[in-house]
């Protein structure tokens, strides 16, 4: 060290003898990447089931937690085990009490962040209130409603699979991943059913043209669309939203000026008339005779439309009849009416509990999904890309 220059002096607090503690990470120091966990918010054991076939895929336990209901249906959530620092991902199908079904997810979320997880992801097969998507007249859009208590619980991350509308996954202040059935469904008609190239894929309505088109594009078959079974709209002309207000003279009867309040107010503009929708006679575009006629959806819930298409499919000379769409809600009697009809089977995935239903009309098959959705848990948890789920996947899809 030159002379005239002084080194720089070293302050230590600490004894010579006491080792120094280090308060940083040192170069040495490997932080392992943080675990996950699987739990399922479901308190009934049968709606569990889809959350036990992922956690055996993923070589996992399911996490230990307590879901019940009190007794005056109040929803309690006990998870028995750490989650501090890790991520959580919350397996809930929705069985027929949605709303029950809801709250446990609601109550598990918040349980869940209030203990210091790192992440928790939501797997929800079947986003309820996923119709509700639009306003109505007088209504709310209660899927956006929903997807705000979802991340004010606690949400980071959701799984889901086939909307039923893409555009809900704006309603999200968090990425949602809308994963497809439609692969499983496509193998099940290619392994299935021994003739499928003499099908035609069949959309019940305008509406769903374009989710049957691609199928019907991937399967090389052809494409048929049934029009004029749409309802006709109520009319909303008694509320008087569209009729001028009603004329109020400005003088008494004895010539003297009203006050104000009673005076006519302003006169309404007179605006074209919207034409009334009138129901058109059932038509189905496309050629069904001597042909497999396989209807496309995305929810199967009430069976009437289904059951009334299967009626004119028949008429129009299709000699088997399958339905298929990924989420198989089957409400009501929709077992009943789906046996005594002529559709010669419904084939729907287990993203939501079915089993019941299956007992009472054989007509029912069911198709796995849990392989896609444990694969999307393994690659969020290690920081993968997901396009490897969404090959061929194009933006109509």
């Amino acid at each position: 060290m030159p002379k005239g220059r002084a080194g720089p002096h070293k302050f230590s607090l600490s004894h010579p003898q006491t080792p120094k503690l280090s308060y940083g990470y040192s170069s040495k120091m490997n932080i392992g990447k943080s675990g996950y966990r699987v739990f399922s918010a479901n308190s009934t054991s049968a709606c569990s089931e889809l959350a036990k076939i992922i956690t055996e895929r993923l070589g996992v336990e399911l996490g230990k937690s307590a879901v019940y209901q009190e007794a005056n249906r109040e929803t309690r959530v006990e998870v028995k085990e750490s989650v501090r620092g890790q991520d959580i991902f919350i397996i809930q199908t929705m069985p027929r009490d949605v709303n029950t079904a809801i709250m446990e997810l609601l109550v598990m979320a918040y349980a869940l962040k209030t203990s210091c997880a790192k992440n928790i992801i939501g797997v929800i097969p079947y986003f309820p209130y996923s119709k509700q998507c639009k306003m109505r007249k007088r209504g709310s859009i209660v899927c956006k409603l929903l997807a705000s208590m979802l991340a004010k619980a606690g949400l980071t991350h959701i799984i889901t699979m086939d909307l039923h509308q893409k555009e809900i996954q704006g309603f999200f202040s968090f990425p949602v991943d809308n994963l497809r059935a439609s692969p499983f469904l496509l193998q099940y008609i290619q392994e299935e059913i021994p003739d499928y190239r003499n099908a035609i894929i069949v959309a019940k309505s305008p509406s769903a043209a374009k989710r049957a088109q691609a199928y019907a594009e991937r399967l090389r078959l052809g494409l048929a669309v049934i029009h004029g079974e749409a309802q006709c709209s109520e009319s909303d002309m008694a509320d008087g939203r569209h009729s001028p207000p009603a004329f109020r003279p400005s003088c008494g009867p004895a010539g003297l000026e009203l006050p104000w309040k009673h005076q006519a107010p302003f006169p309404g503009i007179e605006l074209p008339i919207m034409m009334a929708k009138e129901k058109p006679p059932i038509t189905v575009v496309g050629d069904v005779g001597g042909r497999i006629a396989i209807i496309i959806d995305d929810i199967i819930d009430d069976v009437e439309d289904f059951v009334a298409a299967a009626e004119i499919l028949k008429e129009r000379g299709a000699y088997k009849i399958f339905v298929m769409a990924t989420h198989g809600l089957l409400s009501a009697e929709a077992p009943h009416l789906i046996e005594e009809s002529h559709i010669d089977e419904v084939v729907v995935t287990n993203t939501v509990p079915h089993e019941l239903q299956k007992l009472q009309c054989p007509k029912i098959k069911t198709v796995d999904v849990s392989m896609i959705l444990a694969e999307a848990i393994r690659r969020i948890h290690n920081g993968e890309s997901m396009a490897y789920l969404f090959r061929n996947v194009t933006v109509d899809d």
